[in-house]
């Protein structure tokens, strides 16, 4: 999955880009300084950046410039200075492209789409929908109304085995062996009873319920992407 990393102290604008490029099949990194977004940038590969230039404690064009010394990730600029020698100065840092605000989001998204096809384009991934949850089966991701969850993998394969068979019943048969691999016959009765409960608390959602004697079932409908 290509990466992009955002770099825009507008809390608003930064999440509103991030969810929309989520949607187009990217992963997302989140910073609000250049700081932050420094170690991001040492701890995971980064395809693209997306980057204000009027930041706090430093100017984007240093951010730019030092980019593009570590890297070959293509940059764009997204910021109001709009003067045509800001345009020049913001080329001559290093950067693939230079936006001004204000801007069209879906005019963002086809210049990052153009650049990553350069690179083989933004590998689709697949995602469970339900409300304001959303599963990322590819990366076992778990997020809720836009905020990450901190689930177990454990939790994340339990949560899976039920969203895929949503409005269906699964037996408590089935959830052993997808989600531990097992027949039951070597498991403690309350695994599933007590792992269930779990999730429910950690995902604050009555969508499971407990179908006496039968299973398990996800009770909303959900999508799948």
């Amino acid at each position: 999955m290509r990466t992009i990393l955002i770099l825009e102290d507008n809390e608003g604008l930064n999440r509103g880009l991030s969810v929309k490029l989520e949607k187009e099949g990217y992963r997302i990194f989140s910073a609000f300084d250049a700081d932050t977004a420094r170690g991001i940038f040492g701890r995971e590969h980064i395809d693209m950046v997306i980057s204000d230039i009027s930041l706090p404690h430093e100017n984007g064009l240093e951010f730019g410039r030092w980019v593009r010394a570590e890297s070959e990730a293509y940059l764009i600029y997204l910021t109001a200075l709009d003067t045509e020698l800001d345009i020049v100065n913001g080329y001559d840092s290093g950067a693939d492209d230079y936006i001004t605000k204000p801007f069209s989001v879906n005019v963002l998204v086809s210049k990052v789409n153009a650049l990553m096809r350069r690179l083989g384009g933004a590998q689709k991934q697949t995602v469970y929908r339900c409300g304001g949850l959303e599963v990322y089966p590819d990366e076992m991701r778990v997020k809720r109304d836009g905020e990450e969850l901190n689930l177990s993998r454990t939790e994340i394969k339990l949560l899976l085995c039920l969203m895929e068979k949503a409005e269906h019943i699964v037996s408590k048969e089935s959830i052993l062996e997808k989600v531990w691999g097992l027949d039951g016959q070597f498991v403690d009765d309350n695994t599933v009873t007590v792992n269930i409960s779990r999730l429910k608390s950690r995902l604050g959602t009555d969508c499971i319920s407990n179908v006496r004697g039968l299973g398990y079932i996800w009770t909303k409908s959900v999508t799948k992407a």
